[in-house]
């Protein structure tokens, strides 16, 4: 018997309107081309066609396993954030508005920040660090964490090891290099514009 084991990055959607469904992979489908898409819904023949002409890999209705790890490594997250946030209430964050916070120091590896408005972060995010943003989020230094961000646009440079998602899709990472891009999503559709080179944070 031979056997194989995979790592398989899976995009979970619900199927609730045909024409949004097509609308949105129309225009990100080159986002999910290495994904497993996990649809929950009817999946009707135009669907399927769709994804059969996309070329995209999907399953349907489908339960799938969540790992005992995972939620150790939620709880363990839980707790190191809980951890952060006691230390922030003992040294309280400068904010310039009521939705935006500014952090000057360094993301560390377990460290998980959970922001519910903007965020400006003028320091690197490390590997195995993580942010989670409901709003924009600025960050001026290298990305090498988690980055989660369901605002209007993010700004960031990332290296290959990042693992960036904006609202809810993973972004590919060979976009993000070498220079500070912006990613915004704009009529349903996820944008990345670099920014000028020469742009310097005062």
């Amino acid at each position: 018997m031979l056997t194989k084991q995979y790592s398989v990055k899976v995009f979970e959607v619900t199927l609730e309107d045909e024409n949004e469904f097509i609308a949105f992979f129309d225009k990100n489908y080159v986002m999910f081309t290495n994904h497993l898409i996990s649809i929950y819904g009817n999946v009707n023949t135009k669907i399927e066609t769709y994804l059969q002409e996309k070329d995209l890999k999907y399953i349907v209705n489908t339960e799938l396993p969540k790992s005992r790890a995972s939620k150790n490594s939620q709880k363990l997250q839980e707790v190191k954030q809980e951890e952060v946030v006691q230390k922030e209430i003992k040294k309280p964050v400068e904010k310039i508005q009521d939705n935006l916070k500014v952090i000057d120091k360094l993301v560390r590896s377990g460290q998980e920040l959970k922001i519910k408005g903007d965020l400006l972060l003028l320091n690197r995010v490390n590997s195995g660090g993580s942010i989670l943003v409901d709003g924009n989020l600025i960050i001026t230094q290298i990305v090498e964490g988690d980055i989660r961000c369901n605002g209007n646009f993010m700004m960031l440079q990332a290296s290959p090891k990042a693992n960036i998602v904006f609202h809810e899709v993973e972004v590919d990472n060979s976009y993000l290099q070498d220079k500070l891009n912006r990613v915004e999503l704009i009529n349903n559709e996820i944008r990345i514009t670099p920014v000028l080179k020469e742009t310097k944070w005062a």
